[in-house]
């Protein structure tokens, strides 16, 4: 694990538009072959055509149980951002940019920062 990378900020609701143009455009740069991405049961993230897209490049996906935070690291991060947004009170975007930013330097490393490291493998489904 590489800590939090290709993190953006989107105006409105997560949707498959959104999703394709994220994957495409800000993740998969990032990634590199033999990457696991681990996706949550979050509507957008069943995408058709988005594992084999992903796969063709090297990554293979797998998706956690349904919910099942204490199985997936990021949920612990965005525990700390969103403690440190409300701390915070960010209303406006440009106060939202700059927590967003601030929030980022932390160290998101499994084992420091209050961050557990994963025990064992992953109890995950075979992504479809």
């Amino acid at each position: 694990m590489r800590g939090l990378g290709a993190v953006q900020l989107l105006e409105g609701s997560l949707n498959y538009v959104n999703f394709a143009w994220y994957v495409t455009e800000c993740l998969v740069p990032t990634l590199q072959p033999g990457d696991v991405l681990v996706l949550d049961n979050l509507s957008v993230h069943k995408l058709p055509g988005v594992v084999d897209w992903l796969a063709e490049r090297g990554v293979q996906v797998a998706v956690l149980p349904p919910y099942s935070p204490n199985f997936s690291p990021v949920e612990q991060a965005w525990s700390k951002f969103k403690t440190k947004l409300r701390a915070t009170q960010a209303r406006t975007r440009q106060a939202l940019e700059q927590v967003l930013e601030q929030a980022l330097q932390l160290d998101y490393q499994p084992g420091r920062v209050g961050l557990v490291q994963p025990l064992g493998r992953y109890h995950t489904q075979e992504a479809q």
